[in-house]
């Protein structure tokens, strides 16, 4: 039987470490807990103590992780969310409509707002006890991806092919999605209007495409996200090269023309951890991704249909 030993942090240690970082000090998250304060820095001296490192910097304004302790706390959350995985998966395999309880996921908006309802609507009809917790996330810098990284999210829908993976992270391809342009409906030459981006749009899967197109411009219009960009089109303001999620919808005053068939795809995927790739939730989301994903439902040129992805 193993032991555990003097160098073992316990659960309840594991959450004072996750209430600090949140809450950004030792007052705040007592009052979290429900603990005192003293009782908050006993439990995190000691947990300094079993790791070998300072967890945070201490001062007025708080306390704030150290590098060390950003990596304690990540993985605190992701132990802490194993421990309700277990309790949760034990309770439902005794039961017909299995999963109880939160389901926490990370996307990009254009995922969030065309992608995850249908998801979310046949997974529930299936396990009326899920919770869904959606997370919308830029897909920039870490991204979504972070979000599992860092143990707030269970599962991320994310973009594909950039920066590596933090170690303990799995990722999986779900489907290619096309770019196309998108710009002022009757537009007699749009690729001669300015451009209108933002800073999500045009990673590592489509950099080395754009770069070979003479004819796109630097942009002069810069939008917070491709929302904005859509209704800026729409306005006349310019033409957009675009992913096909952020076309979903799109009003009727913009027009899309596809890109030819060498048009930019990004690849989108999902991100989860290795211990969490097993768990019934994360499986039974990632059936509906796969089943829902092989179609992205965006307008053709002009409306004239579905773009479908190859197979």
């Amino acid at each position: 039987m193993t032991r555990t030993t003097d160098s073992d942090l316990a659960p309840h240690e594991l959450r004072v470490l996750v209430a600090v970082a949140d809450t950004g000090g030792f007052s705040a998250a007592a009052g979290t807990l429900g603990l005192t304060q003293s009782a908050v820095s006993h439990s995190v001296r000691g947990s300094e103590r079993k790791i070998g490192a300072v967890l945070f910097e201490r001062g007025r304004a708080g306390a704030r992780p150290t590098p060390a302790g950003a990596a304690a706390v990540a993985h605190a959350r992701r132990v802490l969310r194993l421990l309700d995985v277990l309790v949760v998966e034990a309770r439902g395999a005794a039961r017909p409509d299995g999963w109880e309880g939160p389901l926490r996921i990370a996307a990009f908006r254009s995922a969030a707002l065309h992608l995850l309802p249908p998801v979310l609507e046949r997974l529930r009809a299936r396990c009326p006890g899920i919770e869904p917790r959606v997370r919308i996330v830029r897909e920039v810098g870490r991204g979504t991806a972070g979000e599992v990284s860092d143990g707030r999210a269970d599962l991320a829908i994310a973009t594909l092919g950039g920066p590596p993976l933090a170690p303990g992270l799995v990722a999986r391809g779900l489907f290619e999605e096309p770019y196309a342009l998108a710009h002022p409906l009757g537009h007699a030459s749009p690729r001669s209007l300015p451009l209108v981006d933002w800073a999500e749009n045009c990673g590592a899967h489509t950099r080395a495409w754009w770069a070979a197109q003479d004819w796109i411009p630097e942009a002069t219009v810069e939008a917070e996200d491709d929302g904005a960009v859509l209704s800026l089109v729409g306005a006349g303001h310019g033409m957009a090269v675009m992913p096909a999620l952020s076309l979903a919808g799109a009003p009727a005053s913009v027009g899309i023309t596809s890109l030819g068939p060498r048009r930019p795809t990004r690849q989108v995927g999902y991100v989860t951890t290795s211990e969490l790739a097993g768990s019934a939730v994360v499986r039974a989301v990632v059936r509906e991704l796969r089943a829902l994903g092989r179609v992205v439902d965006v307008p053709g040129e002009h409306g004239e249909g579905p773009v479908r992805d190859p197979e």
